[in-house]
């Protein structure tokens, strides 16, 4: 296989240059997003073990009373 010459070197043109960079960003958000999902899941569920505790030791509201209807 001969390498590409001239014309056909599209190596280290600007389009190039431009889809390798493109495909870097994306492959850096896909990393960057499963990244925050595993972060949120690993903190969610210890927010979500607090917000029962939460919940638990709150006592019921009282459901709200209208003066204009009562009267």
């Amino acid at each position: 296989m001969l390498p590409p010459v001239g014309k056909h070197d599209n190596r280290n043109s600007m389009k190039m240059k431009r889809l390798k960079g493109q495909a870097k960003k994306k492959a850096r958000l896909r990393r960057r997003k499963q990244e925050h999902k595993a972060a949120a899941v690993q903190s969610g569920k210890k927010a979500s073990a607090s917000k029962k505790a939460v919940k638990q030791a709150a006592p019921p509201a009282a459901p709200p009373s209208d003066p204009v209807e009562g009267g």
